[in-house]
C-alpha cells in the first residue's frame, strides 16, 4: 500500500490532532463535572475518554511516522553515499588465532607446552 502524499498526510495528522484535543478537552469536563456532582461514573467515563485520546494519538504518530512514510519520502530526498554502521574490521578479538594453536600446535611456534 502506498503512503499518502505530504499536504494530504498533513492534512489528516492536523485533522487527527485537533480530534485528540476535543477529547481532552470532553474528558477534563466529564471529570469536572464527576467532581461537582461527587459522581464516580463520570469520573470513569472521563479517565476512559482521555485513555481513548491517548491511543488515538499513538496510533496516529506510528501511522505518520511508520516505515512506509519515511521510504516514500526517500524517493525526493538525497540518499546518504554510504549507510551508517559501525565496521568491525578493524577490532582485534583476543581468541582470533588462540583457537588455531589449539587445532594444530605445530601453527604457534611461541607457544610452549610443559
Amino acid at each position: 500500500m502506498p503512503a499518502l502524499q505530504p499536504p494530504l498526510s498533513t492534512a489528516l495528522g492536523l485533522l487527527m490532532v485537533a480530534f485528540v484535543v476535543a477529547l481532552v478537552a470532553w474528558a477534563l469536563q466529564l471529570m469536572q463535572a464527576a467532581s461537582d456532582r461527587r459522581e464516580f461514573s463520570l469520573m470513569l467515563a472521563g479517565c476512559m475518554v482521555c485513555s481513548a485520546a491517548v491511543g488515538l494519538a499513538t496510533v496516529m504518530v506510528l501511522t505518520l511516522t511508520g516505515p512506509n512514510r519515511i521510504s516514500s519520502r526517500a524517493l525526493w530526498l538525497p540518499q546518504p553515499v554510504e549507510g551508517p554502521g559501525v565496521s568491525l574490521d578493524a577490532i582485534n578479538l583476543p581468541w582470533e588465532g588462540s583457537l588455531d594453536c589449539l587445532v594444530d600446535p605445530a601453527r604457534c611456534p611461541d607457544l610452549r607446552l610443559s
